[in-house]
């Protein structure tokens, strides 16, 4: 298992909730507040008429979404984002294989997880194919297994349509309901008394029925064992699950001291662990953790320090090396340490202590690739960070396409004036992934500083449209309209005017569009 902090964790501030906490009380909440007991016992067929359509629930999704994008601890760090990809597309693809991800919800489900900066353990189902899921649950797995249990879970929500099938027994008014929750939570955390969200809430219930299920019991057992059957249908080891059932359960006889949400949110109870544990065949009691791999504890590593812990847990982190602990450490575990040493003694602006340190994690990870390749990352990135970006360069593969390097390349670039080289491969990659808002704004700077303003400035929309924020994207295209407009003020392409033209026509249809429901919901 991967070694967490020795330091408790320290509470959240008090603010009616962080936000990816609020969301999945909001959900939970008005799954319940409006479920009779009595349908709870049943659940619809998904034959039966009524259901609400899978278009109807990613447009609520994506209206959760749009407002998770903004929210300050939403994290894109393209290292660990590649990290849950890597195991979520696998997840997909076993998801199609055994018949759980129709070809209807492949199209229409946004399949997206939204990482957030909380360190509680917690990850949740969204409407519409949306996952949230915390950094504190990827610093606290102990290998790509536990945290495919869980990914594997929540997909299986997802694929089972339990949030429209929950829906299906309400009101019309309870799509609204849902997203007054939702919005409440989110209101609270940017009000610094949080009492107008705090309101909201309260006047849902929500605080009183905090601590329910966000689903009924059938269908958490229908989770478990879908989700099961997709992530050992992906390879991952059954060990995982009986792992991490194993460290949840540990945490419940530990009465739960706000930490794992996820046990509030997902409860436990006898007769789930003894069908987990008579899945893969494990005997209670019996320990099912796997070994601890180096590539996976520096990853552990970097989302512990993400969470921005604070000055003081950061100065103790970088310390770790010179400690007797790291002496008795694994190498694993070693590799982990210095990782989160030499990141957080970037973080504290350090340089010198995070280059000697991040040379001792390259001399540790030689011998395993996918290790030694994020020692390297880490070093560009700490180059990158002390303003050497030559030295980042020379660290970098500007061929490379794959998505951490890339990202890194392009900055750079930009730092070294020589952004040409690098705006081939990121267009590319836009082409073949169109909601990469990171990459789309990477792009953008590249544009930038390549004189290419207009490129530039449609990059900037395409970045507002991946996160679903329509009328900054139409702001955005309008100015580069302008800009072609203007005489003599740039070298007109005529291809990408055309482009730029297309697109700002859909995204005012698609603002239309949106403008008729609001007034539709209103009648």
């Amino acid at each position: 298992m991967t070694p967490i902090d020795p330091q408790p964790l320290s509470p959240a501030p008090h603010r009616a909730g962080r936000l990816l906490r609020g969301l999945c009380a909001g959900l939970l909440v008005a799954a319940q507040i409006a479920l009779p007991l009595r349908a709870q016992a049943q659940l619809p067929g998904m034959g039966d008429g009524g259901e609400m359509t899978a278009s109807a629930e990613r447009h609520l999704g994506d209206q959760i979404a749009r407002e998770l994008y903004r929210d300050p601890d939403y994290i894109d760090d393209p290292v660990l984002v590649e990290y849950v990809q890597d195991i979520w597309q696998r997840l997909l693809a076993a998801a199609r294989v055994r018949g759980e991800l129709t070809p209807e919800l492949d199209e229409r489900f946004a399949w997206t997880i939204l990482l957030g900066r909380d360190r509680n353990i917690n990850a949740f189902a969204l409407p519409g194919g949306y996952l949230g899921l915390n950094l504190g649950l990827v610093a606290a797995v102990g290998s790509r297994d536990e945290l495919a249990t869980v990914l594997g879970h929540e997909l299986s929500h997802v694929t089972q349509r339990h949030i429209a099938r929950i829906m299906t027994k309400q009101s019309q008014q309870m799509p609204l309901m849902l997203a007054a929750l939702v919005l409440g939570a989110i209101a609270a955390t940017k009000s610094r008394s949080g009492d107008a969200g705090q309101a909201m809430i309260m006047g849902s219930q929500a605080m009183f029925m905090q601590n329910q299920l966000s689903f009924s019991r059938d269908m958490e057992r229908e989770a478990d064992r879908v989700g099961f059957g997709v992530m050992t249908q992906a390879g991952y080891a059954p060990q995982g699950a009986a792992a991490m059932f194993e460290k949840l359960q540990y945490a419940s006889r530990l009465n739960d001291n706000g930490s794992y949400p996820y046990l509030r949110s997902h409860p436990l109870n006898s007769e789930r662990i003894a069908d987990m544990q008579g899945r893969f065949q494990f005997k209670p009691g019996t320990s099912a953790a796997l070994p601890l791999v180096m590539d996976h504890a520096m990853i552990a590593a970097r989302a512990r320090v993400l969470t921005r812990p604070g000055v003081d847990v950061l100065r103790q982190w970088a310390d770790a090396p010179a400690g007797s602990e790291f002496a008795r450490g694994s190498p694993p575990q070693q590799a982990g340490m210095l990782y989160a040493a030499a990141l957080s003694a970037s973080e504290l602006r350090d340089f010198k202590a995070a280059r000697g340190l991040v040379q001792q994690l390259v001399a540790r990870t030689a011998g395993d690739p996918p290790s030694a390749r994020l020692a390297r990352l880490l070093s560009a990135e700490i180059e990158l960070a002390a303003g050497a970006a030559p030295a980042a360069a020379a660290l970098l593969n500007p061929k490379a396409r794959e998505r951490p390097e890339m990202m890194l390349a392009a900055q750079a670039a930009v730092a070294t004036r020589n952004p040409a080289p690098m705006i081939p491969p990121l267009r590319d990659w836009v082409a073949t992934h169109p909601r990469d808002a990171s990459a789309w704004r990477t792009l953008a700077n590249l544009y930038g500083a390549n004189n290419e303003p207009v490129s530039a400035i449609r990059a900037d929309a395409e970045s507002n449209v991946a996160t679903l924020d329509l009328a900054a994207a139409r702001d955005r295209f309008k100015a580069a309209q302008d800009l072609i407009r203007k005489p003599g003020s740039v070298q007109i392409d005529h291809y990408e005017a055309s482009i730029v033209d297309t697109r700002a026509r859909a995204i005012d249809a698609l603002l239309r569009e949106q403008a008729a429901e609001a007034r539709q919901q209103q009648r």
